[in-house]
């Protein structure tokens, strides 16, 4: 048996990566697709952390500048939002031919629930679509050395076209 085609996109911080994701998402019928996505949490232009946003439609706060978990940055990691909201998106039920990983990076690596749910994923039948840090250790390199892994570079020249390829790409 073939390998499932499993897609990752990295790039430059500010690129695009998440919105190519939302737009592949947004292609589908609804129940298609599992999985979650991640947003920037703002207040008067400043970035102040990060929120999970399930494909189903739940939200929690995945980072914010102080209060209490590991620091990455100047950020504050809530492991217990995303072990919540995050980790059970990956699980694909009836119906689902998509897998969404938004994203595979330092916050949400410092998570072991969350490493094994992305290997539970890849190591699936059903196709793992999202995107990753362009450098890293542990947990990031050992997915991107996966042999069922294509990394996909976001370049401002094919970002707009990327979401239209990837779908065909993974007949969806």
């Amino acid at each position: 048996m073939a390998a499932t085609l499993n897609l990752l996109i990295t790039g430059r911080p500010g690129i695009g990566k998440t919105t190519v994701i939302e737009r592949l998402i947004a292609r589908l019928p609804r129940g298609a697709a599992t999985g979650f996505f991640t947003r920037e949490l703002r207040e008067r232009g400043a970035r102040l952390g990060f929120a999970i946003h399930t494909v189903d439609g739940r939200a929690a706060t995945l980072a914010w500048m102080g209060g209490a978990g590991p620091a990455v940055g100047r950020y504050r990691v809530r492991l217990d939002a995303l072990d919540a909201v995050a980790v059970p998106a990956l699980v694909p039920g009836s119906g689902v031919r998509l897998v969404v990983v938004d994203e595979i990076g330092k916050m949400e690596c410092l998570s072991p629930r969350f490493c094994d749910a992305v290997r539970d994923a890849l190591d699936g039948t059903i196709p793992v679509v999202g995107t990753i840090a362009r450098h890293g250790v542990g947990f990031i390199a050992e997915v991107r050395a996966r042999p069922d892994v294509t990394i996909v570079e976001l370049t401002v020249e094919n970002r707009d076209r990327l979401p239209h390829e990837l779908a065909a790409r993974l007949g969806l």
